[in-house]
């Protein structure tokens, strides 16, 4: 790819970056978070590509948006509280050691060090698409804990989602996230609840790119 010396597809097969996101998936399943293991890595990647694709943005910024949506994880390795900050350093270093330019290894690492809702936000193109890609990752299949009975309100939540889809449309410049939810587990309102930060985040990084941010839970616009 012109302009780009390290691609998503070398990140994505990289042994110490996979190492790195296998580390703290392990962690987060000691501490009884929900899955965060690669194929969570490469559904964020995906989709803050395709968000960009969708939008009509440049080649190179695609390609920065999934390289970021791959390794933006990488810092629970060390620990899950300011995973952000200590992810963004070991992407940069790692980005650099591989012969990334570095402006593009810096936008990365800014864009994994503002992904976190406690501490980040929306800063440019890319921690824009990794925001959205992020925290739209709401599905079953990333509840680990296999006791109902013993549910937390986020498992409980993530449980509930039967499907979530994010769709851009670029006439509108709307993106908006579309959840169907099994009520029997979690109520429209309680996802919101719970996920109010994430979709203030989500809000304000459409924003960033020039679009509003709707959400559809059950057929109901929740905003």
């Amino acid at each position: 790819m012109e302009d780009l010396k390290i691609t998503y597809k070398k990140i994505r097969n990289d042994e110490e970056v996979n190492l790195l996101i296998e580390k703290g998936n392990a962690v987060l399943g000691v501490l009884g978070y929900t899955e965060h293991s690669q194929k969570h890595a490469a559904k964020v990647a995906q989709t803050a590509g395709k968000i960009l694709k969708d939008l009509g943005y440049d080649k190179k910024l695609i390609e920065l948006s999934k390289i970021a949506g791959y390794m933006h994880d990488i810092g629970n390795s060390i620990n899950r509280t300011d995973h952000a900050h200590s992810g963004a350093i070991l992407a940069y270093t790692i980005l650099k050691e591989r012969g990334m330019d570095l402006a593009d290894a810096i936008c990365v690492a800014s864009a994994i060090g503002n992904h976190d809702e406690a501490t980040g936000t929306a800063v440019d193109t890319v921690s824009a698409a990794l925001i959205l890609a992020d925290k739209t990752d709401v599905r079953r299949n990333r509840v680990r804990n296999t006791v109902i009975t013993s549910f937390d309100a986020h498992d409980r939540v993530n449980y509930a989602v039967l499907s979530s889809v994010l769709n851009v449309n670029k006439e509108k410049k709307v993106i908006q996230m579309e959840l169907y939810l099994d009520d029997s587990m979690c109520t429209v309102m309680d996802y919101f609840e719970i996920f109010l930060q994430r979709m203030i985040m989500c809000r304000r990084a459409a924003e960033a790119i020039g679009c509003k941010f709707k959400l559809m839970a059950n057929g109901n616009k929740l905003c």
